[in-house]
């Protein structure tokens, strides 16, 4: 499959607009062009362990949900890890992608993943994305009213002179007087222009509505996930869950002030990886993710919320099985995909 058509496709499964816009998703390493891949590999982190693993198994295409590269690189040298994967790759003729957050906020993504191994619960992202587009054109929409005895077609010629403006009209009544009534869907730097000309006559002006349009949000999507179970659950059994879904022995567990393990859960609010931002505020009996700072979990725990952290990457790894099979069949099997058998999280109880 040319290199093209697979981030087409790929972007077609979950959109990297989907990202966070710290984030750096996408093309990371690109080998110089033409590039067929043959074989597409997932891992979780790029380590230089798993590149080994990578080139033995002939893999022309990286998937790694983390970016190998984060921080802007000032040299490409033998000297860092990071460093060595580049180089490796182009040595190898190896691209590089990495979805990251994408795949976070994604409807099929890494929390909705997360979410299945709760039980029966219906889930809403907790911090919902939003279109990359406006629904119409223009950030703001201004309306006014025009009445019989101001010249209409002066007012609506010179606010269609101005870039960036759409303009409709229609009759209206105020204060039983017929009046034509001005809606204009303007950009933000059109918008300065609009009321300049409006402030120019009083009446217009002191009659003008200034809407800020918001972009609409994306059903499904984005980051956390806020979850209602079907049955309320001890938290015992909730601990149990969660151990299964991850294939973990051991979790750990803050409890709520007053809260014990036979403490009933029925909202869990749930955030792969590192979620302290995303779950801040939300109102559940749980909160669930990768690792959580030691202040932040105070403050939590005196809320009376439980907490449970298995490690930042034991709540992302384990979506990959489930990615293998979900791109497959979105690239109709024109591309081997395979799973490293080497990633795993950095940390391990002892």
């Amino acid at each position: 499959m040319d290199l093209k058509a697979l981030l087409s496709s790929l972007n077609d499964f979950a959109s990297l607009s989907f990202a966070e816009s710290w984030d750096n998703v996408g093309l990371l390493v690109e080998p110089s062009p033409p590039h067929t891949v043959n074989t597409l590999f997932l891992t979780n982190d790029l380590t230089e362990e798993v590149m080994e693993e990578a080139l033995q198994k002939k893999a022309d295409f990286i998937l790694s949900y983390h970016p190998p590269i984060f921080r802007p690189m000032k040299r490409i040298t033998w000297k860092t890890w990071k460093e060595r994967l580049v180089i490796r790759a182009l040595e190898n003729r190896v691209a590089v992608y990495s979805p990251h957050t994408a795949y976070d906020a994604a409807p099929q993504g890494v929390n909705n993943w997360l979410a299945k191994g709760l039980g029966v619960c219906t889930s809403r992202p907790i911090l919902p994305s939003k279109a990359l587009n406006y629904p119409t054109e223009g950030t703001h929409r201004v309306e006014f009213n025009v009445d019989h005895t101001q010249d209409l077609d002066k007012v609506i010629a010179t606010v269609k002179g101005i870039s960036g403006v759409s303009v409709t009209s229609f009759s209206a009544r105020t204060d039983d007087e017929e009046q034509t009534r001005i809606s204009l869907n303007c950009s933000q730097q059109a918008l300065v222009q609009v009321v300049a000309f409006l402030s120019q006559n009083s009446e217009l002006y002191q009659k003008t509505e200034i809407l800020s349009l918001e972009k609409p949000l994306l059903l499904h999507t984005g980051m956390g996930r806020l979850c209602t179970l079907d049955e309320p659950v001890s938290l015992a059994t909730m601990i149990e869950r969660i151990k299964r879904h991850l294939k973990l022995a051991h979790i750990r567990l803050a409890l709520g002030v007053g809260r014990t393990l036979a403490s009933q859960v029925k909202v869990v609010a749930l955030c792969a990886g590192s979620g302290s931002s995303v779950l801040q505020g939300a109102e559940a009996d749980l909160y669930f993710t990768g690792e959580m700072s030691h202040h932040d979990i105070l403050d939590v725990a005196s809320q009376g919320i439980n907490v449970i952290l298995c490690e930042h990457s034991n709540t992302e790894r384990g979506f990959l099985s489930d990615l293998q099979d979900m791109l497959s069949a979105h690239l109709e099997n024109k591309v081997k995909i395979i799973l490293s058998e080497i990633d795993r999280d950095p940390l391990q109880v002892v």
